[in-house]
């Protein structure tokens, strides 16, 4: 089945349904393809078409394996691999430099364009004959016991689809009007403005992270050049948006220092909001949360995804269980299994970044300095450098 066919939906059932058609929803897709399982993807933006798409993905290591599993990894066009990430604290002494040796890896990361990513799965899950709707609209959920039911506008139609498990991989805001589950939310006051870069200095393979009080700065290798997210207060980074690209560059040099020499050259700019936001539980009755529906975190670190993705794997591995030992779909036992499985480590993610955030975007002095002496610390320790760097390559359970 096709997407933007009119008969594309044969049947109102189907075993599991993802409301949200991103990379987590469709890699939850792709896990359980050939199982037996039914399953209907629900996307309220349209099919992916090739576009300028400035945003850079951080994947991790372990997002490479999965990828890998899922058959996307080797389709992508272009994937920058970092070997080395420098991290300093602007106006401080002290950095920390982690390479692949402190890992036991051949890159801890990967820098991949969104929309790459995005188009791959699509198209990989359309050898699958997957069933993916696009250009949706989610009007109405309901639980029972025994099922889910899920109301949408496709097209002029109006389409109702009972399913065994309810999935959420969107932003969460269909999951607010779930009675037992809860949002925190916390508003760092700050912008991630992101674009691609280059610079008088070529370095192949060198990630860096540059804490300043008014957030982090990130370089990412990308081909021959960088992608940039830098971290600002909304009224800065408004008026920095509104820059020419001369004046873009000379403020960004000020800003990052002068370790790559000047910046040359600055693509399209975008810029959004930054919170941290995350539900309690993580599923309900016949309902389970994953990706930015489950957490969504600050860019710093570049975990966002990468934890999104072990959702989508944990998830699916419990599913795929359940068929094994002849159980249901969708039990309070399954849904309770895949809390469990996911808690430390989304836990440990979340705090991770937030304090990463809290702690070093600050004007005090002694704080600051002290983050700086931790980065040092840091640095001459390698058991404590190759538990961190694993950390944020596999997740707190590796």
């Amino acid at each position: 089945m096709k997407a933007y066919q009119t008969n594309a939906m044969t049947t109102d059932y189907y075993d599991i349904t993802i409301i949200g058609g991103g990379p987590v929803g469709m890699a939850l897709a792709l896990i359980l393809r050939n199982s037996g399982i039914s399953t209907l993807l629900l996307e309220a933006r349209g099919l992916p078409k090739q576009a300028p798409d400035p945003r850079p993905l951080a994947l991790a290591h372990g997002s490479r394996l999965i990828l890998q599993r899922l058959g996307v990894w080797e389709k992508l066009p272009d994937t920058t691999p970092i070997t080395t990430i420098h991290i300093s604290n602007r106006g401080c002494f002290g950095r920390t430099i982690l390479t692949t040796r402190d890992a036991a890896v051949p890159a801890l990361g990967y820098v991949v364009n969104y929309h790459d990513l995005f188009r791959t799965m699509y198209e990989t899950l359309q050898d699958y004959q997957a069933d993916y709707l696009a250009g949706i609209n989610v009007t109405h959920f309901e639980i029972s016991d025994d099922r889910g039911q899920v109301q949408f506008h496709y097209g002029k139609e109006e389409k109702k689809v009972n399913t065994k498990l309810l999935v959420f991989a969107d932003g969460g805001r269909l999951a607010e009007r779930i009675e037992d589950i809860s949002y925190s939310t916390h508003d760092y006051q700050q912008w991630a403005i992101v674009a691609n870069i280059k610079a008088k200095t070529s370095q192949s393979g060198v990630a860096y992270e540059r804490f300043t009080p008014s957030g982090p700065i990130a370089l990412l290798p990308s081909e021959d050049g960088f992608s940039l997210v830098w971290t600002l207060t909304p009224l800065v980074a408004k008026e920095v948006l509104a820059l020419d690209d001369a004046k873009f560059l000379t403020l960004l040099h000020s800003h990052f220092g002068d370790r790559l020499g000047e910046f040359t050259q600055a693509g399209k700019r975008s810029g959004f909001p930054l919170s941290l936001r995350y539900a309690t539980p993580i599923t309900s009755r016949r309902i389970a949360l994953i990706g930015n529906a489950a957490q969504t975190l600050h860019p710093v670190a570049g975990q966002g995804l990468n934890l999104g993705l072990r959702d989508a794997w944990g998830l699916g591995s419990e599913i795929l269980t359940s068929i094994t030992d002849m159980n249901e779909i969708g039990t309070p036992i399954m849904l309770s299994k895949y809390r469990q499985r996911r808690q430390i480590d989304s836990n440990a993610g979340r705090i991770f970044t937030d304090s990463l955030v809290k702690l070093f975007s600050n004007n005090h002095a002694l704080i600051r300095n002290t983050c700086g002496l931790g980065l040092s610390a840091l640095d001459c320790l390698p058991p404590l450098k190759q538990f961190v760097a694993r950390r944020m390559i596999f997740g707190a359970r590796n």
